[in-house]
């Protein structure tokens, strides 16, 4: 196992294989997931609805804000959803600026890695801006930050990352994806792509290995220092 603090980038060989190394943002790069849980559930109680932070991760965490959006029509009856969502992000972009975090040890890894890198998310540009654009980590990724809002579909369905690799002028196959979430390990091999999960160790969720096995991860890193060493063992089957 590696350490997140040594200098991978001048490591030959295996990592060279990469053509692109493509990082979720939520619950990979930032500790944001259980701020946004939080505020998310406190906006559904002001609107009335009776739903715990716990709740309201397992509910919610991992998909899209359409698809946030529908669950709220669906199985609450909100009808006005543009006037939920505005106090949420409200509440949310302030905690944001308040209280988030890298996830521990993966600024180290991002800052050091050696390749192609970008980041593929199924949040909107403007939330992006407003957590991970809060962070130097944004920096380190350029102009490769990229919403599902630029294609049909969010995750779990492959366009946001074939998106990427077409910008990058990177090999599906050659390519490498970190997602904490079954949607974007599912988005992975739907793309031809390396799935890899990513475990947060202070994740309260049960079975977070067990479900991105299923999903098809070829390998699962609890913490950054496992993703290192998964990282380098990845690149020598490519």
């Amino acid at each position: 196992m590696l350490n997140s603090r040594i200098d991978y980038s001048g490591m030959p060989g295996a990592m060279d294989n990469i053509d692109l190394v493509i990082f979720d943002c939520d619950g990979v790069l930032i500790d944001s997931e259980p701020i946004a849980s939080r505020t998310l559930a406190e906006t559904l109680q002001g609107a009335g609805i009776a739903i715990s932070a716990a709740e309201a991760h397992v509910k919610f965490t991992g998909n899209s804000e359409s698809i946030i959006a529908e669950m709220c029509r669906r199985d609450y009856g909100i009808i006005d959803i543009a006037a939920l969502f505005q106090t949420w992000h409200l509440h949310l972009f302030d905690e944001f600026a308040r209280s988030l975090t890298p996830i521990p040890g993966i600024s180290a890894i991002v800052h050091n890695l050696n390749r192609p890198k970008c980041v593929a998310s199924n949040s909107t540009m403007q939330r992006l801006r407003n957590s991970l654009g809060k962070l130097d980590l944004w920096n380190a990724f350029g102009e490769g930050v990229f919403s599902a809002e630029v294609v049909p579909r969010p995750k779990p369905a492959p366009d946001l990352l074939l998106h990427c690799a077409e910008r990058f002028r990177a090999r599906p196959a050659k390519c490498v994806m970190i997602d904490d979430s079954p949607h974007g390990v599912a988005a992975a091999v739907a793309a031809g792509m390396i799935a890899v999960g990513f475990v947060d160790p202070t994740d309260p969720r049960a079975g977070r290995r067990a479900v991105l096995d299923a999903a098809g991860a070829v390998a699962i890193a609890t913490g950054a220092d496992e993703l290192a060493a998964i990282l380098e063992n990845v690149g020598e089957r490519l």
